[in-house]
């Protein structure tokens, strides 16, 4: 069943907010990295214009899944370049889990004093956040949880890994390719969709009842 119109704007203003948070996430830790690529693209900002990639936003309205403009990272500005890209893509997620944090607090003790579509957003930039957070941590290369697994790598193997980051885009598409068109529609099962949303509610569940 699709959107509503009001649920579209919801999610158009979560969707914004959210993604401007993650990839400057991303911008911030690289520059204090050592890294000062994404600043010079302007990618250092909450403006979501400069963050959205045209195929990435249209790919999730219609298939669900989706991504922003990749931020630019010269890996070979930091003084530990697989140690150093690996935080610099886990701050995006973590961003993601303190905005959900923020923005349960917001609910806890502001919800009832605003207006119903003021509360209403506020769940929407919640949920999103948490989701987003989740589905950039699952480690399939050129997505954020493909990054950090160089955290693991032994130094021998850091060379082959960031060339194997180079290629990550082709088995990304591979991979939700498969998940979508053939688990998903034919097997009536998608990893993605399983991952996220289990582990989307031991996350929300968390944030929400452990404050």
């Amino acid at each position: 069943m699709g959107m509503t119109l009001s649920e579209i704007v919801y999610f158009l203003i979560a969707f914004a907010i959210v993604l401007s948070v993650h990839e400057a996430s991303h911008a911030l830790i690289a520059y204090y990295l050592g890294d000062p690529t994404a600043k010079v693209h302007g990618r250092l900002s909450l403006n979501p214009i400069r963050h959205i990639d045209v195929l990435g936003f249209l790919v999730l309205i219609f298939a669900h899944f989706g991504w922003g403009k990749p931020v630019p990272v010269n890996p070979s500005n930091f003084k530990h370049p697989v140690r150093d890209s690996a935080l610099t893509a886990l701050a995006g997620p973590v961003s993601n889990f303190v905005l959900a944090f923020i923005f349960a607090l917001l609910l806890r003790y502001v919800s009832s004093y605003v207006p119903l579509v003021v509360s209403t957003e506020l769940w929407w930039i919640f949920d999103l956040s948490v989701v987003w957070g989740i589905f950039n941590l699952i480690p399939v290369p050129p997505l954020d949880g493909g990054k950090i697994l160089g955290l693991l790598v032994p130094k021998r193997w850091e060379n082959g890994y960031m060339r194997f980051q180079n290629k990550g885009i082709k088995y990304f598409v591979i991979f939700m390719l498969v998940d979508i068109f053939i688990l998903g529609n034919l097997f009536g099962f998608s990893i993605v969709q399983f991952i996220v949303m289990n582990v989307y509610e031991l996350v929300r569940n968390a944030i929400l009842f452990g404050m």
